[in-house]
This record gives C-alpha cells, sequence and structure tokens, in this order.
C-alpha cells in the first residue's frame, strides 16, 4: 500500500504540470469552422458564361526592308515607315494606341558547301502594334497602310475593352448555376441547403485578346478585295467553387 501511495503522489506534480501547460497554451481562433460540426458539406465548381461583342481590335502593321548595307536597309525602312505612322495618324488613331512593337536587322547569307557563309544583304523590320477602337473601320485603315509601304499585317487580336460589368454578370451567372446544383443533390439525398458556407473564385476570363482571326501579309499595293474584319462575339466566363451546408 505505502509504494501504491508513493506512486501516485509522484504522479501528481506532472498532473498539476501538464494542467498548467494547457491552461497557457492560446485558443485556436476563427469565426467559422471550415467544416460545420452539425450538418453534411457539398462542394460545388461551377463556370458562369455571358457574351459580349469585343470592341478593340489590336493589330501590327509593319515594313520588311532589303539593302545591299545595313544602312541602305535602315534608310529605306525609316522612309516607308514615316509614311505608315503618319496614314495611322491622318486615319484618327491616337497617340497612345500606337506603340513600336519590333525594331530588327538582320543579315542575309549565301551558303554554299564547305565555305563560311557569306553576307549578301540586309534585312531591316520595323512593326507598329495599333489598337482600333472601332473594329468596323480597321480594314479600311489597313488597306491605307498597304498603300503607304507596309508589306507585313499580323492579327487582329479582338478584346473587350471594358469588361468589368461583363465579368459581374459571368459571377452572378456562376453563383446562381451552384446554387441551382446544390439544390438538385439536396433534393435527391432526401436534405435541404441551409446556407453557403463559403465561395472561391478560381479565375476568369475577360474576353482578352485569343489567337489572331486573320493573318496576312500584304505585298502589293493594289489589291483589288478590300479588308474586312467581323468582330464576332466573345464569352466572358468566371470559375468558381462554392461550399454549401446541407441539413
Amino acid at each position: 500500500m505505502m509504494k501504491l501511495f508513493l506512486f501516485s503522489a509522484a504522479l501528481a506534480p506532472l498532473a498539476i504540470a501538464s494542467g498548467v501547460a494547457a491552461q497557457s497554451a492560446p485558443a485556436p481562433t476563427t469565426v467559422e469552422p471550415l467544416v460545420p460540426a452539425a450538418g453534411t458539406i457539398l462542394d460545388i465548381s461551377a463556370e458562369g458564361r455571358t457574351t459580349r461583342v469585343p470592341d478593340l481590335a489590336t493589330i501590327r502593321a509593319g515594313v520588311v526592308s532589303q539593302g545591299a548595307t545595313a544602312a541602305a536597309a535602315l534608310s529605306d525602312n525609316a522612309q516607308r515607315m514615316a509614311r505608315v505612322l503618319a496614314a495611322v495618324k491622318r486615319a484618327g488613331v491616337a497617340d497612345r494606341d500606337i506603340q513600336t512593337a519590333t525594331v530588327q536587322l538582320q543579315p542575309q547569307y549565301r551558303y554554299g558547301e564547305n565555305v563560311p557563309p557569306t553576307i549578301t544583304g540586309y534585312q531591316a523590320t520595323n512593326t507598329l502594334s495599333i489598337r482600333f477602337r472601332d473594329i468596323a473601320k480597321s480594314g479600311t485603315v489597313l488597306d491605307a497602310l498597304v498603300a503607304q509601304g507596309a508589306n507585313q499585317i499580323d492579327g487582329p487580336n479582338l478584346s473587350i475593352d471594358k469588361p468589368d460589368a461583363a465579368l459581374d454578370e459571368a459571377r452572378t451567372d456562376a453563383v446562381a448555376k451552384a446554387r441551382a446544383r446544390a439544390e438538385l443533390y439536396a433534393k435527391a439525398a432526401g436534405m435541404r441547403v441551409a446556407r453557403i458556407v463559403s465561395i472561391t473564385e478560381n479565375g476568369a476570363d475577360a474576353g482578352g485578346p485569343e489567337r489572331p482571326m486573320m493573318m496576312a501579309r500584304a505585298m502589293a499595293a493594289d489589291a483589288m478585295a478590300k479588308t474586312s474584319i467581323a468582330p464576332g462575339e466573345r464569352d466572358v466566363t468566371v470559375n468558381v467553387s462554392v461550399r454549401f451546408l446541407l441539413n
């Protein structure tokens, strides 16, 4: 009996120490547990969608020049590019919508068997990135650029200039779809949707540029056909994950 009493007494200080340590540890603080104590959790992923007609076209237009020397290629390129830039501004494109995209000067080589490559001339390239805020007029402007010496055109990349309202429509659609799907699952399980626990936005597409719809290299200024660009429609999408509580 004495041995048992001593053993219990020896454990008492440890129990007291453990109690002190437990009281001093900070209690976890959270507004809402990730999984509520009562009920069934249902996670739904949904994509909301709306459409808009693109109102912004970005096109690259430039000049490629050849010359026997680097100076000759650059000089010819600069003169022709000056005419192209003037034509862009005459068309009413604002300075903020005109940006130099590429300036290159590359030697051209002739290759032979068992001999070093020989420089035969130089190629100069200067390209502008041009934003058209009136897509209907962009084809006519491109034809004017070709007439002034542009011999390289790439684009257009069509996008939506101010997508915020469209994104909000897509968000509303995404949550509505998630709610409808949750109601379906709840009914099938003989339960009801009590509330939404959390909503997470996983990604959005604001109708930005995709792969170019049209790629063309204009080699002649007297082409009979006129260039036209059809804007079509762009999808604006938002993906969300919604956690529901069922009971």
